[in-house]
């Protein structure tokens, strides 16, 4: 069955940088795209980035532009967020995500970013 494991959350200081990885398995990684969401409290979850099966193109929240960075490596199965400059409205649950259609939807159990001084 799919599994999408993420990890590298944690608390850190405003300006400050986190990665975050996802680990996937039980599917053929590399034939799909893949996908950070976020949920922060009280909010709805939004989508953070995306990435294209081989990693050709990716797709960034306009919040995020500019300081986070998606990637992957097939040959690991992994996933990876990039974040630079966080700031406090950063602070949310990070999800790993990745669907079959729209209505096929795999999310992991998610990783929690503190951003605060």
């Amino acid at each position: 069955q799919v599994q999408l494991v993420e990890s590298g959350g944690g608390l850190v200081q405003p300006g400050g940088s986190l990665r975050l990885s996802c680990a996937a398995s039980g599917f053929t990684f590399r034939s799909y795209a893949m996908g950070w969401y976020r949920q922060a409290p009280g909010k709805e979850r939004e989508l953070v980035a995306t990435i294209t099966s081989a990693g050709g193109s990716t797709n960034y929240a306009d919040s995020v532009k500019g300081r986070f960075t998606i990637s992957r490596d097939n040959s690991k199965n992994l996933v990876s967020l990039q974040m630079n400059s966080l700031n406090p409205e950063d602070t949310a649950v990070y999800y790993c995500h990745t669907n079959r259609s729209s209505a096929i939807h795999y999310w992991g159990k998610g990783t929690l970013v503190t951003v605060s001084s």
